[in-house]
């Protein structure tokens, strides 16, 4: 009889699979197994008088993988639960447990941060029972998300026909709804700058007006711009040289949410394409010896390098670099991280992004890069510059130029190619000096109000903020704009990034949680309640207790809203319904204002807002991975771009235009349906 082992994804099973040797059987449960149910009370499937016991079923597309594990089950010799090293693997090895008829006290858990040959060996030789509290802790965010989940998405639905509301989505929302606000109620405020240009040494340099009479200067309107202006028409006189060594210290190593940040602003992948490369690296990839992990566990909020990587990378960087590119590491983890876990690093330093780049993908070789580089860099002596500011003054209005070159490159030599910093160069100068300006300018500007948040900022407000998880943000942004509360948009033509821009519906349903949820969905509420999650998986708080104190704040709040929150009528067309006769009203949804029946879903008609001219596909220079046939870039009846097929309908292969496939119904390239 063999070991069984199961793990959460085919992919990973291969590469285990392949360290572990012939005596085990290597499964895959492909993530969870079970949900809670959506049956009793509200359907929630928690007993809410009965200490919120909870009802599990096995999800419907898992009854096979179920049936299929217990097979494997009753020929094992023995069963190891090897699902991912988080609250979320944690309680899916307790759901296996609970099917398999396992004790989870003598049940051999292993886990592991790297999928490496040393790494899962060394999981097998120190097995452990389940971890009650990271599963109750889990259980404990599930049963609050069930909750809020499915009361409040039933109050908005009935009331404002918002299709949803969540513990954490609900609080992203209100950030983005928010920040429009601020925008919407901003006034933009006159100033002016004035720039004078130099040369010296045939090399010309531009300094800013800093300081009037000792003080910032601040000129308000154009009359105060001529003032100074004409009071700068002689030479100015050197009044400060001053020279210094500045220094750049290196990034820690990346945790999830800072590699979602930088994979969005250097790369410009989504938080959910980032975690979709980093899941393929972490899980194994032929790199023409069988399948290697090539990253550490890519959902982890601690920026600990373990010492075996610390020296390995250290031997690298002297040997390559020189000693002198040796630095320290500074492990920087707030105070919910979770130490045991590591910071997202290459698991083998000799795997350099050149020597395999050719088993990647463009898109993972590119992430692979951006981690490589920073974990390697984190570990090296700073960035050193020449620094230099100089200060021209005249009637006492002093202009400011600040110059910098690089002296020693340290980090940068590894991570330079994410680094956008470049030298300004100023010439040699001295006290005393005198200097005519070759120009004088003055410029009027406008304040401008706050930007709306991009992914990354977004990701990195709900970090700061302590609101959800870093491994929940790319889900969190796909429901907001799934349920189309956002959109995200250039904001110019000429942008490369996108941002998040609230709908009519977001607007109105972040209005309406905030007139009458105001004490639970905010930022402060929400941070406390991650914090509580913290301390049940630390085994420091008791999960029912939480559980009944949010219960006890939230029900009389949704009764309130029950009662005063008022329904929104849905806007009249002021036309007939083609099929039925009814009125014509005007819907929101996921992508955009559109036209449908009021009695809707009795009758089904909808129409766009306008007809227009349909676009011709549009060959994007990709071969059809199904059928070899052109890929060409179609419009949706929705509005939104996709990927398919120039074969359609005979083949139905369908991606996003940032290649990720779109899942259909089994098809046959004739398009019809497959035989059950």
């Amino acid at each position: 009889m063999k070991n069984l082992v199961i793990v959460e994804s085919p992919s990973k099973s291969k590469t285990i699979g392949k360290y572990l040797g012939k005596d085990y059987t290597v499964v895959s449960s492909k993530g969870h197994i079970r949900d809670l149910a959506t049956r009793g009370k509200d359907g929630l499937g928690v007993d809410v008088e009965n200490n919120f016991a909870a009802t599990y079923v096995i999800s419907k597309d898992k009854k096979e993988i179920v049936e299929e594990l217990k097979r494997e089950f009753s020929k094992a010799k023995k069963v190891y639960l090897a699902t991912d090293p988080d609250r979320e693997g944690e309680a899916i090895s307790w759901h296996l447990a609970q099917e398999l008829g396992l004790d989870e006290k003598d049940v051999d858990r292993v886990t592991f941060h790297e999928i490496t040959k040393d790494a899962i060996q060394k999981a097998f030789e120190q097995p452990r029972t389940i971890d009650m509290d990271l599963v109750h802790s889990q259980e404990a965010r599930r049963i609050l998300d069930r909750i809020i989940g499915f009361k409040l998405s039933k109050l908005l639905q009935k009331k404002i026909r918002s299709k949803s509301a969540g513990r954490v989505q609900s609080v992203a929302l209100k950030l983005i709804v928010e920040r429009e606000k601020e925008i919407q109620a901003f006034k933009p405020e006159e100033y002016w700058t004035l720039e004078a240009l130099f040369e010296k040494d045939k090399m010309e340099f531009e300094a800013s007006l800093a300081k009037i009479h000792g003080k910032k200067a601040k000129i308000r309107n154009g009359e105060q711009a001529n003032e100074v202006y004409e009071a700068c028409q002689r030479e100015f006189t050197i009044t400060s040289v001053k020279s210094s060594v500045r220094k750049r210290e290196p990034k820690p190593a990346f945790i999830t949410s800072t590699l979602q940040q930088e994979a969005s602003t250097k790369l410009g992948f989504s938080p959910k394409r980032t975690m979709s490369i980093a899941q393929r690296l972490y899980e194994g990839i032929d790199i023409g010896h069988g399948p290697e992990g090539l990253i550490t566990y890519m959902r982890t909020d601690s920026t600990r390098l373990s010492d075996v990587y610390q020296n390995a990378a250290k031997k690298k960087i002297a040997s390559e670099y020189g000693k002198n590119y040796l630095g320290k590491y500074y492990v920087k983890n707030d105070a919910n991280s979770q130490d045991a876990h590591e910071a997202i690093r290459p698991t083998n330093v000799l795997y350099t992004p050149e020597t395999i780049k050719s088993y990647l993908t463009t898109e993972q070789y590119k992430l692979y890069h951006l981690i490589y580089s920073r974990a390697l860099a984190s570990l090296m002596a700073v960035a050193q510059y020449d620094s230099k500011t100089i200060i021209l003054s005249q009637n006492e209005y002093d202009f400011s130029v600040s110059g910098s070159s690089l002296k020693f490159d340290g980090y940068l030599k590894v991570y330079g190619p994410f680094d956008s910093s470049k030298d300004v160069l100023l010439p040699e100068v001295m006290e005393g000096e005198r200097m005519k300006a070759k120009k004088l300018s003055r410029s009027q500007h406008f304040t401008e109000p706050p930007s709306r948040y991009t992914e990354a900022k977004l990701v990195k407000a709900m970090e700061e903020d302590g609101i959800g998880r870093p491994s929940t943000y790319a889900t969190i942004i796909d429901t907001i704009v799934a349920r189309g509360y956002v959109s995200l948009e250039k904001s110019s033509e000429s942008a490369k990034t996108k941002v998040f821009k609230p709908s009519e519906q977001g607007i109105l349903t972040a209005e309406q949680l905030d007139q009458y949820f105001a004490s639970i969905i905010n930022v402060k509420y929400t941070a406390g309640l991650e914090s509580q999650l913290d301390e049940i998986a630390d085994g420091q708080l008791d999960e029912i207790e939480t559980l009944r104190k949010f219960y006890e704040t939230f029900e009389p709040l949704l009764a309130n809203a029950y009662d005063k929150m008022e329904v929104k009528e849905l806007e009249k067309v002021g036309e007939e319904c083609p099929l039925c006769g009814n009125e014509l009203v005007y819907r929101n949804g996921r992508f955009g204002k559109f036209i449908s029946c009021s009695t809707f879903p009795t009758c089904r008609y909808t129409r766009p807002l306008a007809e227009k001219e349909k676009e011709k596909p549009e060959p994007i220079g990709k071969v059809c991975p199904d059928c070899g046939g052109e890929l060409v870039k179609r419009k949706s009846r929705f509005g939104t771009y996709f990927v398919g097929c120039s074969n359609y309908p005979k083949c139905r292969h369908m991606e996003t235009l940032d290649g990720e496939p779109i899942e259909l119904e089994k098809r046959t390239h004739s398009g019809k349906k497959k035989p059950a």
